[in-house]
């Protein structure tokens, strides 16, 4: 299909008669300093920046509690930990690498990037987003302070099942109240982000001349209204059960627990595409730019994306085909979920369109972006895989599952992360970051995250179950295997730190589009970014 016009093309801003564009260089007028420019942040890229550092602070947090795991995991028996304390690691593991690291992560790309490609001065509800970013940092507190309070930790999983979340101590009331607060964030978050791409894109930019993120973002919003209150429904269904009589999740009492899942899954399968589409939308951006040739296919893009946030809500079930579910509903859920991997094909195919016959190069962001391609894909295989119910009620809850979400969430969202941030670093600081290292962080990461969890599912084939601290001995080879991987995996993370931080401090300076195909409004404001962007809205021709 044929991409619309100004995308097709470099976005103009229309020049002045002095041949300057009329919408920024101007100085930095009012620009707050000291902490209040912090604490006070209603500048959209201040905002993006206190999300990614705070996203990475909980990534390094998360991975220090997988890293303990794998260490326990390295060979039988229990060395380091009793089951119940490896059961708070593995639960506030996911919690804090789900709702602390990748969502705000990308809320934080959105933040920086949005206002620029569309052309707008800020976000629409300024003092609202700073707001919704406060509300992160007393959640990371709470979910991080409920391994200190009696009992520890909750150990019921991420997805907090009843009747296990019932049970657990005060660390489980702490998870649920952090659980609300990032939830209220997300849900201002993406009523901004709605209100800003509907209402304030510039002149001539109609809605299907958006940049790809700004569309994938745009639906993912949608996607987190839709969800993030069914999520609240169910914590606080848990809650009144644990401390005001209620028994939602207690047969006893009339209750049900595998309501509980149903509920959970209803907000937690589209939570995965949540994760994904604004990854999608990244890559949809980096592949054009390095391949020299516009993106191929730019309105079935837009289609699939929708059609994917469509289908997210009505394959919900597939998690629960251990539970007894009517055959009627398995083989609808099961079609269903076959169904969910056409649109997602297809901008798997629109990706390798784009690069086929253009100019490639591999710097660091197209290097992650091809990662991201090859390893996502195993990862939508093996879903296709598990969606098959006979399959699915063979290895659920074994490490083939282990395997098939680590695919999609780290290989996928995680790199498509990394290869945002090193795309657009140089549009941030001003600075061009060291590409020798950057390509040392791709490789390390690539390898060791193949090393970790390429041998999980054959761990799951042969019937190792998931959250166990201890395992038969036939099972050892490929836990140590795994664990070597994780320990380097975790260490070249601390490599990407120090690329980011050289690049913020030093570093020669990045012109206005340091790379040679990027297109879009943001490569034609300076590097580093003005802190007002566009008083002026451009003219898009």
């Amino acid at each position: 299909m044929d991409q619309p016009h100004a995308i097709a093309h470099p976005v103009h801003a229309v020049p002045t008669p002095h041949g300057h564009v009329a919408d920024h260089r101007h100085d930095d007028h009012h620009v707050p300093v000291g902490w209040r420019r912090w604490l006070l942040a209603t500048n959209h890229k201040d905002i993006g920046t206190l999300y990614l550092w705070f996203s990475f602070t909980m990534l390094i947090a998360g991975g220090i509690l997988a890293l303990l795991l794998r260490l326990e995991l390295f060979e039988p028996g229990l060395q380091f930990m009793r089951p119940e304390l490896y059961n708070q690691l593995v639960t506030m593991h996911g919690l804090i690498m789900v709702f602390g690291a990748i969502m705000p992560a990308f809320v934080g790309l959105a933040n920086w990037q949005i206002p620029m490609m569309i052309g707008a001065s800020d976000m629409a509800f300024a003092r609202m987003n700073n707001f919704s970013f406060w509300l992160l940092p007393p959640a990371g507190l709470l979910l991080m302070g409920s391994f200190f309070v009696g009992g520890g930790a909750t150990a019921a999983g991420w997805t907090l099942y009843a009747p296990l979340s019932v049970q657990m101590g005060p660390g489980m009331d702490m998870a649920i109240f952090a659980l609300h607060l990032m939830g209220a964030s997300s849900i201002m978050g993406a009523i901004n982000i709605i209100v800003t791409i509907l209402n304030m894109r510039a002149p001539g930019m109609t809605i299907m001349k958006m940049p790809m993120f700004c569309w994938t973002w745009l639906i993912t919003a949608f996607l987190l209204i839709e969800v993030m209150p069914v999520l609240a429904g169910a914590v606080t269904m848990v809650l009144t059960d644990r401390h005001f009589g209620t028994t939602f999740f207690n047969a006893a009492g009339g209750g049900d627990p595998v309501m509980f899942q149903h509920i959970f899954w209803f907000f937690g399968h589209p939570e995965v595409y949540i994760m994904i589409l604004p990854a999608f939308g990244i890559i949809s951006h980096v592949v054009p730019a390095f391949s020299r040739k516009p993106l191929f296919g730019y309105s079935s893009m837009v289609y699939a994306t929708g059609a994917i946030a469509a289908l997210s809500s009505i394959v919900w079930a597939h998690h629960m085909f251990t539970t007894g579910m009517p055959v009627v509903g398995q083989l609808f859920f099961m079609y269903a979920t076959m169904l969910i991997s056409v649109p997602t094909a297809v901008k798997i195919f629109n990706w390798i369109a784009t690069m086929w016959r253009g100019m490639l190069t591999f710097e660091t962001p197209m290097l992650f972006a091809i990662g991201f391609i090859f390893v996502f894909t195993i990862g939508g295989f093996t879903g296709l895989i598990l969606s098959v119910t006979p399959i699915d009620i063979q290895v659920h809850d074994t490490y083939y599952v282990v395997a098939h979400f680590h695919y999609v969430l780290v290989a996928g969202s995680l790199f498509a992360l990394f290869a945002a941030v090193y795309f657009w670093l140089p549009k941030w600081t001003g600075h061009r970051y060291d590409e020798r290292l950057g390509q040392w962080h791709f490789w390390l990461s690539m390898i060791s995250f193949n090393v970790a969890f390429f041998p999980m599912h054959f761990l799951g084939l042969a019937g190792m179950p998931r959250r166990y601290a201890d395992y038969a001995p036939q099972f050892t080879d490929f836990h140590a295997l795994s664990t070597v991987g994780a320990f380097v995996f975790g260490i070249a993370q601390l490599l990407f730190l120090y690329v980011v931080i050289k690049c913020i401090r030093t570093g020669e300076p990045a012109t206005n589009s340091p790379w040679e195909g990027a297109q879009g409004l943001e490569w034609t404001v300076p590097s580093p970014a003005p802190f007002h962007t566009f008083e002026t809205p451009p003219s898009i021709r």
